[in-house]
């Protein structure tokens, strides 16, 4: 087994803290992670782990190691990187996040295009409403809906998205319009999974942004639910134009609480810096946004 493959799957179970999540990440067998593992051990002649049916933890070696594996890896990355670039045939996987219904509308369309222009370049795209953690999930960028918080991480805007509420015609007829900002009658649904903050939506006002508290009896963690559950009349959703745009014209889905939109939220690739110095991640960013920018003109 190559030393450089034992080296990542011990930098991922130690980022993890679990062997078989560490062998899903990596797409190997929990047998294979563990071999690699003990034959990285052997090598060095140290244990790197300390291994319970409970736990695994990192060993004072390991906590060592790490430190010098991660600095190996960056720069047999670097280095494969300048020869991509001398050469000009980036290849390799990049593996990246979006957002369910965007990823689905906006950034899964543009993959083979991309494909086609480098096609030694694996694309490994995950669609979650979730938020994701880019260190912890292996992830070289992710699209993300919303404010950015965390300064460790470079990012680029790629659009500000228009909200709406929105609602079915049969929904409407049933409960009435929205007045005056009241929600109280009316069944809102909720985009809600653990660690998120939707548990609010920020609308427009004369009086500028307002918080408006909800509570629902129907969330999910996947917003295409929601805009289904929408659909057969459930309740009033909380989407960005451009992902209800067919529904709204063809009238399946009206707009609700005109006086009162959500605030606009920005749609931006984040990614460590570290990651604009490998190619084949620089031609995808660049490949994705300019192709967002395009459709959304």
């Amino acid at each position: 087994m190559s030393y450089v493959a034992n080296i990542k799957t011990f930098v991922r179970v130690y980022e993890l803290g679990n062997m078989s999540a560490a062998g899903r990440d990596l797409r190997v067998s929990g047998a294979v992670t563990s071999s690699r593992i003990a034959e990285l051990e052997k090598h060095l002649g140290v244990r790197l782990f300390n291994r319970t049916t409970r736990s695994l933890k990192p060993t004072e070696h390991g906590e060592l190691f790490y430190k010098g594996a991660t600095r190996i890896l960056d720069t047999i990355e670097e280095v494969e990187g300048s020869i991509a670039e001398v050469t000009d045939q980036p290849r390799g996987s990049v593996f990246i996040a979006a957002p369910l219904g965007i990823g689905k509308k906006l950034i899964a369309p543009l993959v083979p295009s991309f494909k086609e222009k480098f096609p030694d370049i694996n694309v490994r795209l995950r669609l979650s409403d979730r938020k994701v953690d880019i260190t912890n999930e292996g992830l070289d960028a992710a699209f993300v809906l919303g404010e950015l918080r965390d300064s460790e991480m470079r990012f680029r805007l790629v659009h500000t998205f228009e909200r709406l509420l929105c609602a079915s015609g049969d929904y409407v007829n049933r409960y009435g319009a929205v007045k005056n900002g009241d929600f109280s009658q009316h069944q809102c649904l909720l985009l809600r999974f653990p660690g998120a903050d939707e548990f609010f939506w920020t609308l427009q006002t004369g009086e500028g942004p307002q918080r408006l508290d909800i509570s629902s009896p129907l969330e999910s963690d996947d917003g295409d639910v929601l805009t289904n559950w929408a659909l057969q009349g459930c309740g009033i959703v909380n989407k960005t134009r451009f992902e209800v745009a067919d529904h709204l014209a063809k009238s399946e889905l009206i707009e609700v609480a005109k006086d009162t939109p959500p605030t606009p939220l920005p749609f931006s690739c984040v990614f460590p810096h570290k990651k604009l110095q490998d190619p084949k991640t620089r031609f995808l960013i660049d490949h994705m946004i300019a192709g967002c920018r395009e459709i959304l003109s």
